[in-house]
């Protein structure tokens, strides 16, 4: 059992390794991501993020680091950062009254402005319910981000930046999302807290 176990992990890590250095193929696209959250953030616009399941998860806790703290010691001022997830009265009462596809494109068409950036976290990249708010903020001409999984699936052909895992493993992609939100807010949180545009400190 223990030598099974131990192979196991063992083959897990290589895989979360190699999917994680295959991010280093991404650099300019997660360089564009930083450039237009930080454009976003000093034209007064917010991020709002979604995703289904653990995405969900990811997008609330993506949102929380900019409406709390990401990093000890860095207290500042909160960012603007929304799930687009509101809550289970919202969620649920969307998916009676009109559809599941629904639940991220009514909260986004009551809360977005032209100078939001709309983060969608999808592995599969093939959610109807995400296409479809990737559509409208392309109507609105909203910027977007992908984080996405298996070659992007629909999503990337909506998607101003896809950041594409290069992995079928959804827990590896998962992963790496969360990897990539980490990195481009902090990313973003440097530039505010040194550029021209200050984050007051709370």
């Amino acid at each position: 059992m223990k030598k099974k176990t131990q192979l196991e992990l063992k083959n897990q890590i290589q895989e979360n390794m190699l999917a994680h250095s295959s991010l280093i193929s991404l650099t300019d696209d997660i360089t564009g991501c930083i450039k237009m959250i930080y454009s976003s953030l000093k034209k007064s616009g917010k991020i709002m993020f979604c995703g289904n399941g653990g995405s969900a998860a990811d997008a609330q806790h993506l949102a929380a680091e900019y409406l709390v703290r990401m990093r000890p010691g860095i207290n500042r001022y909160p960012i603007p950062a929304i799930t687009l997830a509101q809550d289970t009265s919202a969620l649920t009462a969307c998916g009676n009254d009109y559809s599941f596809d629904d639940i991220f494109l009514r909260p986004f068409q009551a809360l977005a402005s032209k100078n939001d950036v709309l983060v969608c976290i999808t592995t599969s990249g093939n959610s109807k319910n995400i296409i479809k708010v990737l559509k409208e903020a392309k109507k609105r001409k909203i910027s977007t981000i992908g984080f996405l999984g298996n070659q992007g699936g629909q999503a990337k052909n909506f998607c101003d930046i896809s950041l594409v895992v290069n992995s079928k493993i959804t827990a590896r992609i998962q992963e790496c999302h969360i990897f990539l939100g980490h990195f481009i807010l902090e990313k973003v949180e440097d530039m505010l807290l040194r550029g021209s545009f200050k984050i007051k400190k709370s």
